[in-house]
Formats: structure tokens, C-alpha cells, sequence
């Protein structure tokens, strides 16, 4: 009988342990009480993508997919390299040597997202029903 008690509680403790590991390992963690501590996203810190590479410019007119690499810069990062594949309008395409207002995480620049009119991330996104062709 003490046997499988014990063994029951190691299963029960492994069970606990994987929990708690699959939770931290997907940004899950332990959550704070409202007024106890922060459970609010990360502040973006705006920053400046200055462009060393870009695709070419496609012929076809409307939205094209463009890949995009350089460095940004901001108030705690300095020229930290990075490259993205976004949907853009061919009207607006980005050129070598263009500076590009970009967004990101607090200490986590390779989590940027720009601030352009003509560009979309391009997995799953959507034009708005107001700016359609």
C-alpha cells in the first residue's frame, strides 16, 4: 500500500513538473494578481530600420511580397541586424539606403514590426474592407 502511494505522488509530482515546464517554455509563466506586479504586454520602443537589402521590383502592379534586410537602431539598440518578408504595394517599394520608422519589444529587436503605409506582414493578413482594389 505504501508503495503505491509513493508511486502515485511521483506520478502526480512528474504530471506537475511538465505542466509547469510547458507553461514557462510558452511565455506562460507564473501570473501576476491584478495590482501585484506586471502582466501587461511590453512597451514598443519605436526605432529606425535603416534598408541594406532589398528584392526586386516586381512588373506586376498591387501588392507583391518583398523581402527586407538592414539594421535598426533605436534607444536601446544600435545597428542590430534583421531581415523580414512582408506583402507591399509596388507603388511604394522600398529602396537601399531608405530609413523606415520600425517598432519593438523592450530589449527584443528581433521582434520588429514597421511602421510603413505599404507594407503587411504577409501570414494571414488581411487588407481593411475601406482599402480594398
Amino acid at each position: 500500500m505504501l508503495i503505491q502511494l509513493a508511486f502515485v505522488l511521483m506520478i502526480g509530482g512528474a504530471l506537475a513538473a511538465t505542466l509547469m515546464y510547458y507553461r514557462r517554455a510558452n511565455g506562460g509563466g507564473p501570473r501576476a494578481l491584478p495590482g501585484f506586479g506586471s502582466s501587461a504586454p511590453a512597451e514598443l520602443e519605436p526605432g529606425t530600420l535603416h534598408v541594406t537589402g532589398v528584392s526586386p521590383r516586381p512588373d506586376e502592379p498591387g501588392e507583391q511580397y518583398v523581402t527586407i534586410s538592414g539594421s535598426i537602431s533605436g534607444p536601446t539598440v544600435v545597428a542590430h541586424e534583421v531581415y523580414g518578408r512582408f506583402a507591399w504595394d509596388v507603388n511604394q517599394w522600398p529602396s537601399i539606403g531608405d530609413q523606415i520608422p520600425v517598432a519593438y519589444p523592450s530589449g527584443k529587436p528581433d521582434k520588429w514590426q514597421l511602421g510603413h503605409p505599404g507594407a503587411r506582414p504577409y501570414f494571414g493578413s488581411k487588407r481593411p474592407k475601406d482599402q480594398g482594389y
